[in-house]
């Protein structure tokens, strides 16, 4: 793909920008006001594009980084290069689009995953614990799931919050894929009360892990 080419694309993601989503995204610690929807259209007529995924993503520009995400062929990356681009992902949609959307479907998933987890940029090993959460739900063989919630019960009341959320969503996954921890995973719920205000729109489920467990487990039972 020539320069051009990606000239045209950051042309058209700038003529996407809305001022309003932006002042949404920046709430959020998000630094882009194209609305998704608009760039998920984008990324649908441009299709598989590694080469453009990659010069997009090193324009550092958030925008053409979720583009890339969507663009990419997931298994093409190298191990050092998904750690690379993870440690410069620092807006939590980048984020957490590379995670879901790129390293989930790798093949150095599982490498990256230990690489991540105890790492200490807390941003970085949130990453770590959100492909855990992965394993927890999915693929739980080999896992020491009483040593991730002892983990999770002496560091997670503390933890930065970008930490605190993956950690969360780990206890709370722990509760609903694993009947023998669940009493465990919601009285540690209970106890740390991490995320038990947070604010939840109506027919939705809070993150608060005992209310989120004791939901899901009903509908399981439904």
């Amino acid at each position: 793909m020539t320069e051009t080419t990606v000239a045209e694309v950051l042309a058209e993601l700038a003529a996407l920008e809305d001022p309003k989503a932006r002042a949404v995204n920046e709430r959020h610690g998000d630094d882009h006001g194209v609305n998704l929807g608009k760039l998920r259209a984008v990324a649908k007529r441009l299709k598989t594009q590694q080469d453009l995924a990659r010069q997009l993503w090193a324009t550092e520009d958030t925008a053409a980084r979720l583009l890339a995400t969507l663009i990419c062929r997931p298994k093409a990356f190298e191990q050092a290069e998904l750690d690379a681009m993870l440690r410069q992902a620092r807006t939590p949609k980048a984020h957490d689009w590379l995670v879901n959307y790129v390293v989930k479907k790798s093949p150095h998933a599982e490498r990256l995953r230990l690489t991540w987890f105890a790492d200490p940029d807390p941003v970085v090993a949130s990453a770590g614990w959100a492909l855990t959460t992965e394993r927890v739900a999915k693929q739980p063989d080999g896992l020491d799931l009483a040593g991730l919630l002892d983990l999770i019960e002496a560091r997670m009341k503390d933890a930065p919050d970008r930490l605190q959320w993956a950690m969360n969503s780990c206890l709370a996954h722990i509760g609903i894929h694993h009947p023998a921890h669940r009493a465990r995973a919601i009285d540690i719920g209970e106890r740390l009360q991490v995320l038990k205000d947070y604010p939840t729109p109506p027919n939705c489920t809070s993150p608060f892990a005992p209310a989120w467990i004791t939901e899901m487990v009903r509908r399981q039972h439904k």
